[in-house]
């Protein structure tokens, strides 16, 4: 493609953006950046977050996978449903009685400070390294379709993009976010939507012939039984449930846009609906991963080694200008869905639970949040650049095998404290966060010596919380929490 109608088509998305941004940051002050007012249609959150939540990782990284693992990814999102059921049931109702901004002021009132800021700093180091994953996968497609034509190194392209999302964002935050990622949503489902088209139309098939297609291949097959796979059914399950309560229920960059609805039954009509059109886009992914290796084994296409390289290879080289375009406007859309909304996180988190800034009347509140805004921009900017540096494997198994060793110690610490009422040593609890991802890394690091060949998958997640759980346990005074 040519690198200024790459160019163009990423102008064209950005304006869309820069006037999103516009028409919502009139009359927003800091509650307009943290709450959005509570004000989001729920119907509109739903949509919004299903860009959010597939991002760059499902986007590229989810129809690559198809050919190492089949559909046993699709094991994991069934998990995911139960989990978002657990948040709409338990977690939502929590958040809203509480009318927390941040979810986490729940550990300040349940347990103490110390826990209140070891959860917040948990999320803050979780989130820069789940958004770094995320943008960096989109970024390497951008730089590839567009930067390297020019000569212009990663690094410049990267900083060009965190520079794009920071001008649509540091006025209104959250409320510009709800509106931004339902056009970001749009754009990731075309994308996918008109790629299974170009595919029929190449291949002369019909779309009942592609789902035929897609029924038949062996790249198809969804339940794996064995015991030491990682891939195991129970495994994966497990996983999904509590990597979802945990990566969403227990994130702050998710519970904000759901904490933006006018009550919590819309709160809980928006998780419900959007877990069910969340199920729906993957089954869409999966099927495109079947028809992208049908396609390139018809065609004698040889493929890169790379299985996240896999969809853009195609897109960019093979499908012609509509698919190369579409593919650039759905990658586009999920490097900006993915960081945006977590940038809003991280300065909101950082602004109500590090710095206590609302309570800090004798300073500027806008400007000192944007200064914040900017240092997270910076923050995230350089994680990409470092992950650039060492990345060597799957971003999807990156995200999540990383997720399971820095959310863990939050999902032990809520999981305590909705179980039982005991009251905690405060003091231990940021020993006990340290203590359990590190005992989690030791033990996955050597499960298949240890275990006879067992090899941990997600459910390390449900290892970590078991530490910090039984370390919360063992430091508890033995009495009731007020």
């Amino acid at each position: 493609m040519s690198p200024l109608l790459v160019f163009g088509v990423i102008a064209v998305y950005f304006a869309l953006l820069l006037l999103i941004s516009y028409l919502t940051s009139l009359k927003s002050d800091s509650q307009t950046f943290y709450t959005g007012n509570r004000e989001s249609p729920w119907f509109l959150v739903a949509f919004g977050m299903v860009g959010a939540a597939l991002s760059g990782v499902t986007f590229i990284s989810v129809p690559g996978e198809v050919g190492n693992t089949q559909w046993n990814y699709l094991q994991f999102v069934m998990g995911n449903m139960v989990g978002y059921a657990v948040i709409g049931l338990v977690l939502i109702p929590l958040f809203y009685k509480l009318n927390l901004i941040s979810i986490y002021e729940y550990l300040k009132t349940r347990f103490g400070q110390k826990a209140y800021l070891s959860g917040a700093t948990i999320f803050l180091i979780s989130q820069t390294i789940g958004a770094s994953f995320r943008l960096f996968l989109a970024a390497t497609v951008l730089q590839l379709a567009f930067f390297d034509a020019f000569d212009i190194p990663f690094y410049a392209s990267v900083l060009t993009t965190m520079v794009l999302i920071w001008l649509y964002t540091y006025k209104s935050g959250i409320k510009t976010i709800v509106w931004t990622d339902t056009l970001q949503t749009i754009f990731l489902l075309l994308a996918v939507l008109i790629t299974i088209v170009v595919i029929g139309k190449h291949l002369d098939k019909s779309t009942s012939e592609l789902l035929a297609v897609v029924g038949e291949s062996d790249l198809s097959s969804i339940f794996v039984w064995g015991g030491n796979s990682s891939q195991n059914f129970f495994k994966m399950f497990a996983g999904g449930i509590f990597i979802t309560i945990a990566m969403n229920g227990l994130d702050q960059n998710v519970m904000q846009k759901n904490l933006t609805c006018r009550n919590q039954k819309d709160a809980q009509k928006n998780i419900f609906w959007f877990s069910i059109t969340f199920f729906i886009s993957n089954l869409l992914f999966l099927s495109l991963g079947v028809l992208l290796y049908h396609y390139a084994e018809v065609n004698g296409i040889e493929l890169p080694k790379a299985t996240d390289e896999l969809f853009p290879f195609l897109a960019l080289n093979n499908f012609g200008t509509l698919a190369g375009v579409v593919f650039l406007l759905g990658i586009t859309a999920a490097a900006f869905s993915s960081a945006d909304s977590a940038l809003t996180a991280l300065t909101t988190s950082f602004c109500i639970d590090i710095v206590n800034l609302p309570d800090r009347k004798n300073i500027d509140q806008d400007k000192t949040r944007r200064w914040i805004h900017i240092g997270f921009t910076f923050l995230v900017f350089l994680t990409i650049v470092a992950f650039n540096e060492v990345n060597d494997r799957s971003v999807v198994s990156a995200v999540f095998k990383a997720a399971g060793f820095t959310y863990g110690p939050l999902l032990g610490l809520f999981a305590f404290g909705l179980s039982n009422k005991m009251a905690v040593r405060d003091k231990f609890v940021p020993y006990i966060c340290l203590l359990s991802p590190f005992l989690s890394f030791i033990l996955d690091w050597n499960s298949a010596d240890w275990f006879n060949g067992f090899q941990f998958g997600f459910e390390i997640l449900l290892v970590n919380a078991a530490i910090t759980y039984i370390g919360l346990l063992l430091s508890s005074k033995g009495a009731t929490s007020a």
